[in-house]
């Protein structure tokens, strides 16, 4: 039998940088590039503004400059500023801050001490500068050690904290900021905090009107079928509609922290919506069932609680079942304040209340007249995933790790949408089989614009799709965080590549919306010599791999996917995956996008495909043209 020692020399303790740099995804989630909006560098950001929107909540600082060149972030706030003799264990002692004096921050979002000790150890520059009362003190670190500890000085600036802090490239590998998801990360806060300016490289972020604002910036009033309903008290708000869209569409907030995966406010939320509704319309013995009611809705939430419990670092999902040690739960809390006001609501305005019934009614109609083929399809669907060759699953999915364990592998799982056995067979050999999994398309898929959702369950393809992806009744229980479009580089790519992203827009945007959209990039070349070879996903690239090459290359064209080598494949799919996010910007109108590239005979795509058909040796522009646009490119 196979012996080991095991002795005192195994037992290692770590000081609190070592710990947080060997294992950062409990402190910041996944690492990623910032292609992802849940990415890490977007989590050091929020936590050094998160402590900026905690002076401005107890009444110091109006406004917070946020600027970010070169990789390299400056956060500016006008509060107190941090106590001058304790500027370095704020942000390099574990465990302290002023949040444990719930005097101080009785309602904020950060309680742990941990946010900007992160921070610090994993940038390889980091500043902290504390301006109070006409005196200045300066501390410089690198990967969290202290390099420069200055001594306090004058200063004749307004009192505050400035941290700078340029992430570390060692962690954070080909890392970019990306100006939409930074944006949306300020108007966010701006949103929950009215009345607070937050400048960022030159551009303001206000909000007069919370959580309506929010709404109304996400959405077009002429897609609504009422006008937004808002309500607020001191420490919930709440703003709702219905739309013509499918699924639901939620914004949550607790503390000023976006919860994008919910929790126990959201779901306090839900049953409030639809407990007020099947109460009003009781009166006329109407009974309406919840997925009527919620289908269709866009709603934001936020809610303030004392010390809440988030299930992870992140704060990402609400645990807290109590709004306070001495408060209600956090379900009566919000079932008392939203129920009496909708209800009431809803009294008063008769043209509201009737124009949410004719939408409750439509998703009705809707939801019965697609059961019975529905129940044909998850049946088939079912038995299809018996001996299915389309979906090649991944380990992640497999363990008997407890439910934590479960939703943090979730977040690192992959699914690409590949055409063809060959460019799935590159694939499926070259993944990790631990978190990435490969769904094939046998042939181009329907081009579903226009049609209803009975298409999803009549479409064996787009049936077995939304089964894999376990997205039939909403984000919930989506089973991969990201799903990657990984077709061809060519004209048939591309088509395949739209018609992909027309059933996904049309019937499950919220998978776009959420950031879990993407378009994988493969390259176009190989250009190597006996000595070295380089792969280039552009003309440009391949000119610059030649010239770094001395004498004559061999250039391989590759033409799909299925002529890349599993091994080469593997280099493209692992560390170094190249990802472009598919990005609806906040005035995207979905309709029109829809319309202009996927409509039959669309007039304005006509003139413009005539208007562009001569080929120039200079790239043609078109950013002038009138064109809706999807941003996916970075």
């Amino acid at each position: 039998m196979a012996t080991s020692n095991y002795t005192e020399d195994n037992i290692r303790s770590l000081d609190w940088r070592e710990h947080i740099r060997l294992r950062p995804g409990m402190y910041i989630g996944k690492l990623g590039d910032g292609a992802s909006a849940d990415d890490g560098i977007y989590i050091l950001l929020k936590e050094v503004i998160d402590n900026s929107i905690d002076e401005y909540v107890m009444g110091f600082g109006k406004i917070i400059d946020v600027n970010i060149e070169n990789g390299e972030v400056n956060i500016r706030d006008y509060g107190r500023g941090i106590p001058l003799g304790k500027v370095v264990d704020c942000v390099s002692k574990i465990n302290t801050g002023g949040k444990y004096d719930s005097r101080a921050f009785k309602k904020s979002v950060g309680l742990n001490g941990v946010g900007t000790k992160a921070v610090n150890a994993l940038s390889d520059y980091f500043l902290v500068q504390s301006i109070r009362d006409g005196k200045q003190k300066s501390a410089e670190f690198a990967q969290g050690e202290l390099t420069k500890d200055h001594k306090p000085k004058k200063s004749g600036e307004e009192n505050g904290t400035l941290i700078r802090f340029r992430p570390d490239a060692s962690v954070f590998k080909k890392y970019k900021f990306r100006k939409d998801y930074v944006e949306n990360q300020l108007w966010n806060y701006a949103y929950l905090n009215a009345g607070l300016k937050l400048r960022y490289n030159g551009e303001t972020f206000v909000s007069r009107n919370g959580l309506l604002d929010l709404l109304e910036r996400k959405t077009k009033s002429d897609h609504l079928r009422y006008p937004i309903i808002h309500f607020r008290d001191d420490d919930i708000e709440f703003a709702m509609s219905h739309g013509n869209h499918y699924g639901e569409q939620y914004y949550s907030f607790v503390n000023g922290q976006n919860t994008t995966q919910g929790g126990t406010h959201l779901n306090a939320f839900k049953e409030a919506v639809v407990n007020a509704v099947q109460s009003f319309y009781s009166r006329n013995n109407r009974k309406f069932e919840r997925k009527d009611i919620l289908a269709s809705i866009m709603a934001a939430v936020s809610v303030r609680i004392e010390e809440p419990v988030f299930e992870s670092q992140t704060k990402t999902k609400l645990g807290s079942t109590e709004v306070g040690p001495e408060g209600p739960s956090v379900r009566k809390f919000i079932n008392d304040f939203v129920k009496e006001k909708l209800e009431n609501f809803l009294y008063r305005n008769e043209e509201v209340a009737k124009a949410l019934e004719k939408r409750i009614m439509q998703s009705e109609r809707e939801r019965k007249e697609i059961a019975g083929i529905k129940k044909l399809a998850n049946k088939r669907a079912k038995k299809a995933n018996l001996h299915n060759k389309k979906l090649r699953d991944c380990q992640a999915h497999f363990s008997d790790s407890n439910r934590k364990s479960k939703e943090e592998d979730r977040m690192q799982t992959t699914l690409f949408i590949t055409e063809g056995n060959s460019a799935s067979g590159s694939i499926t050999k070259a993944r990790d089989v631990q978190t990435q999994a490969v769904f094939s398309l046998r042939g181009k898929p329907l081009n579903c614009y226009g049609l209803t959702k009975k298409v999803v369950y009549e479409n064996e393809e787009f049936n077995l799709l939304q089964h894999a992806l376990n997205i039939e009744d909403g984000l919930d229980d989506l089973r991969y965080n990201r799903v990657v479009i990984a077709t061809d580089a060519d004209v048939d790519g591309m088509h395949i590549r739209l018609l992909l992203l027309t059933f996904f827009l049309q019937f499950f945007p919220d998978l776009v919306r959420n950031g879990h959209f993407f378009i994988l990039e493969t390259p176009l070349f190989r250009v190597r010599d006996k000595k070295q070879k380089f792969y280039c996903y552009s003309e440009a690239e391949k000119q610059q791999a030649i010239q770094k090459l001395r004498g004559k290359p061999e250039i391989i064209r590759f033409k799909g996917l299925g002529e890349i080598s599993p091994d080469e494949f593997g280099a493209f799919i692992g560390e170094d995956i190249r990802l472009e996010p598919v990005v609806l910007d906040e005035h995207t109108d979905l309709d029109q996008v829809l319309t202009y590239y996927m409509g039959k005979n669309t007039p304005t795509r006509q003139e413009f495909i005539i208007d562009n058909l001569r080929v120039e040796k200079d790239e043609i522009e078109s950013k002038d043209q009138d064109v809706p646009t999807l941003e996916a490119t970075a």
